[in-house]
């Protein structure tokens, strides 16, 4: 059995936890320097404000004080989720992250009488612990616990957060799927549904009646294993982390630069985000790119440069990554363009234990070299102290190159500046 725990409008939750006197209000939460809607509170979504709408849209709203905006506070909600995830592990045998907001858990050994308990224990723990809304859909298969945490979000005061497929009989499970279009299972996106409608397939009752012959002639595998697992049959288990292959560090400016210290501050930030990933699954890299884009108006030139370096000894030191990477920006910088967005990428990754140090590999004296007690200090002090407590001094070249974030809300869990204050 698994189940898939889901924050409910998560990035507003995040933001009401600090703040009681949001409860009820219509919040949104916006993109990238503030472009367009992200995440929505129930409050916002009855005033017609849809997925993806661009802040303008919506401004008189804002100014009006029928809804309140706040700019993407990633770091309070990265705190937010690992927390919440942690909360949930402490519950079930075993947790696979799946996205920010939510994880699926495997409930192998659990009693199925105690399993909506269970589900309402995950629920009030969260709440309790955390302060995350959250639903949870309990099944057979990934698949359907998807689709029953779908259930229980879509129907909160007649489920009560909490659907346990087996719970039910065969006649209440058809008449949910019954109740579900085809395009709410997970899986089947928009081109998937529009073919399956195309052949009389409408609802998620129809897909899982479907014949397993029309399927497999009509359909990829994906699908094919979609409708296996609506059917209640596994195709698929928890899935553990695997070390990520390639990072890539990229970013926006809230407006357009031209000095290169701007793009050598910008850099140097996303090495140190890259370098801190390589260190946290102790891997390094051995090939590192760095890219710079500007803006593409008519009559502005338009350039998007890439160069790609192969590291002589793979490295995860902020310092070694960031002196290949100033060097290779330098070569790319063209003066008198108007840039709207670099970042690098970080590839050929490989565990620290596999790498075999290559005698012949001659040292250049000028170059840093990798000091693994440094980086761990470092780490260290960023995990007590904030990520930004201590860092390498081109960041502090300028900072024009940061996105535009109006309405930021404090990160009360990762800075000590900007703790929670009760008067």
């Amino acid at each position: 059995m698994y189940a898939l725990i889901d924050g409910n409008s998560f990035y507003c939750s995040c933001e009401r936890i600090f703040n009681p006197k949001l409860k009820n209000k219509a919040l949104v939460v916006l993109s990238n320097n503030d472009g367009c809607v992200v995440a929505r509170t129930a409050e916002a979504k009855a005033l017609g404000i849809k997925m993806g709408v661009p802040y303008f849209q919506i401004k008189d709203l804002v100014h009006r004080g029928e809804v309140i905006a706040f700019s993407s506070n990633y770091e309070l909600y990265g705190d937010i989720s690992a927390r919440m995830m942690n909360t949930i592990a402490s519950l079930v045998p075993a947790v696979e992250m799946y996205s920010i907001d939510e994880c699926f858990a495997d409930l192998t050994g659990i009693n199925q009488h105690r399993l909506s308990d269970l589900g309402k224990s995950i629920k009030d723990r969260v709440w309790q612990w955390v302060g995350i809304p959250t639903c949870v859909g309990i099944a057979p298969t990934k698949t359907l616990a998807k689709f029953c945490n779908h259930l229980a979000k879509s129907y909160p005061q007649h489920f009560g957060g909490v659907v346990v497929w087996d719970d039910w009989s065969k006649d209440i499970q058809d008449r949910a799927l019954a109740s579900q279009s085809v395009d709410e299972i997970w899986g089947i996106g928009s081109q998937t549904a529009l073919q399956l409608k195309q052949l009389g397939i409408n609802t998620a009752k129809d897909f899982v009646d479907a014949d397993r012959h029309l399927i497999k002639h009509h359909f990829s595998v994906t699908t094919q294993r979609t409708w296996q697992e609506m059917n209640g049959k596994p195709c698929t288990g928890l899935e553990i982390e695997e070390p990520k292959k390639h990072i890539i560090r990229s970013r926006s400016f809230g407006k357009a630069i031209s000095e290169i210290e701007s793009l050598q501050s910008a850099v140097a930030y996303h090495i140190a985000s890259g370098a801190s990933a390589l260190r946290a699954q102790q891997t390094l890299a051995h090939t590192l790119s760095v890219t710079i884009q500007t803006f593409g108006s008519y009559n502005q030139q338009r350039y998007h440069g890439k160069k790609t370096i192969a590291l002589a000894k793979g490295s995860n030191d902020t310092r070694v990554l960031n002196q290949h990477a100033q060097k290779l920006l330098k070569q790319l910088y063209r003066p008198n363009l108007r840039y709207k967005k670099c970042g690098i990428e970080l590839g050929g990754i490989e565990q620290a234990c596999q790498v075999q140090d290559d005698l012949f590999t001659q040292v250049d004296d000028s170059a840093y070299q990798d000091n693994p007690k440094l980086m761990t200090a470092l780490d260290s002090i960023h995990k007590q102290f904030g990520k930004n407590s201590l860092i390498i001094a081109t960041q502090k070249l300028s900072d024009d190159w940061q996105m535009n974030r109006g309405f930021m809300s404090q990160r009360f869990t990762t800075r000590w500046d900007e703790l929670l204050s009760v008067d």
